[in-house]
């Protein structure tokens, strides 16, 4: 109980800096740590039963990373850009799977809270997950077809370009 006590003077800390969360907080009468946590249990619920499902895991696929990446490439660094990419190609590559699985995975309860929970995974600094799949799977299967795949594309552009 104490240790739930420590993270919410935490939280209530860092949810001082933004002060729309404030605003809504003295206007509902209900503290800033119940507020999000009540927002978030709420969407967790949704996400949970495969309400509004794919709007929040799409969401949390696209919308952090979009705005990431947008910081990475105002940044002179190349290490996140590097991040960003290989998050971005990792994403495409699970879409392009999903296409196939999509239809029987929408049935599996939670779905899209796992789904949601997996994107988190991918892109989270803590665990790094794009990096992982890309360097464990899918660079070694791009590798072994690069020069066929360029030489299809080389056909390509000469034919039509």
């Amino acid at each position: 109980m104490e240790q739930i006590k420590k993270y919410q003077v935490q939280l209530d800390r860092e949810l001082s800096k933004y002060p729309q969360i404030v605003k809504i907080s003295e206007q509902c009468n209900v503290p800033k740590t119940y507020l999000v946590e009540g927002v978030a249990g709420f969407v967790i619920l949704l996400l949970f039963f495969n309400v509004w499902g794919q709007l929040f895991s799409n969401l949390v696929a696209w919308g952090y990373p979009a705005y990431a990446s947008f910081k990475a490439i105002e940044t002179a660094k190349k290490d996140d850009d590097t991040q960003w990419l290989t998050y971005w190609t990792v994403l495409g590559f699970i879409h392009t799977l999903e296409f196939f699985s999509d239809n029987i995975l929408f049935w599996l309860p939670s779905y899209f809270f796992l789904k949601t929970l997996f994107f988190l995974w991918l892109f989270m600094p803590q665990t790094k997950g794009a990096q992982k799949l890309y360097t464990g799977f899918l660079r070694p299967t791009l590798l072994t077809y690069e020069k066929d795949v360029d030489s299809q594309l080389n056909r390509v552009k000469t034919k039509y370009m």
